[in-house]
Order: C-alpha cells, then sequence, then structure tokens
C-alpha cells in the first residue's frame, strides 16, 4: 500500500497554464477582436457615407427621404458590433485562461445575417432612390 504525499505548490498550476499555445491562442484572440473592431469602423462610416452622400444631390421633394434611416441603421450595428465583440473578447479570454474554450457558431450566422439585412437595405435604397439629373456630380 502506497501512501500518496500532499500536493506542492508546484503540482497545483492553473488549468490554463498547461495549454502550451496559451499565448498564441491569447494572440490570436486579440487578432480576431481587432478585427471585428475594423469591422464596427466600417459599418459606422458607411452609415455616415450613405446619409452624407443626401448632400451631393438637389433634393427633388422638401422631404429628408430615406437615406438617413440606413445610414442610422449600419451606424447602430456598428455600435453593436464593438459592444458585442469586446464582450466575446474577455469572453474567449477567459475560456482560453481556464482551458475550456469550445468555438460557438452563433456569432458568424448573427453578423451574416445583420450584413446580409443591411446589403439588402444599399440594394433597396439604391435601387428606389430617383436618379437626380440636375446633381452636380456627372457619371464618367
Amino acid at each position: 500500500m502506497q501512501l500518496q504525499s500532499k500536493p506542492t505548490e508546484t503540482d497545483k498550476k492553473k488549468p490554463g497554464r498547461l495549454n502550451p499555445s496559451r499565448i498564441r491562442d491569447h494572440l490570436a484572440n486579440e487578432r480576431t477582436y481587432l478585427a471585428w473592431m475594423r469591422t464596427a469602423i466600417a459599418l459606422l462610416g458607411f452609415g455616415v457615407v450613405i446619409v452624407r452622400l443626401r448632400a451631393f444631390q438637389v433634393p427633388l421633394t422638401t422631404s429628408p427621404g430615406n437615406g438617413w434611416k440606413l445610414g442610422l441603421v449600419f451606424s447602430l450595428v456598428g455600435l453593436i458590433t464593438v459592444w458585442l465583440s469586446t464582450a466575446h473578447y474577455f469572453a474567449v479570454r477567459r475560456d482560453i485562461e481556464e482551458d475550456t474554450y469550445e468555438p460557438t457558431d452563433r456569432w458568424v450566422i448573427l453578423f451574416s445575417l445583420a450584413i446580409m439585412i443591411l446589403g439588402s437595405g444599399v440594394i433597396y435604397f439604391v435601387f428606389t432612390t430617383p436618379l437626380n439629373l440636375l446633381s452636380p456630380i456627372t457619371a464618367d
């Protein structure tokens, strides 16, 4: 019969320290987060561009139109992207440290649907906005 000794401090390692690629995983998580930030900035910028394009056209009517709504939606989705990607970054960081990370498909599906809806809005906006032949910008 063998006697078992008490575990020492060196035997009690954090679970995340057992993962030999932990640093690489954290760096990959950070790169993914930065890619989401670039996407959010692009969405915000595209929202501003959609709203500002109206300034280049002579309005056919006195109503403000619907372009600002589409720009606002793009900007809101950009802000939501910042919030969700930051929360996801910290959740993945915790999971890497605990060595319990499991990839999820919900983020891919969520943002794919969001971009499809926004793209549909752009297509609708482009094909329903009347062309103004008096516009100072002309096609070459």
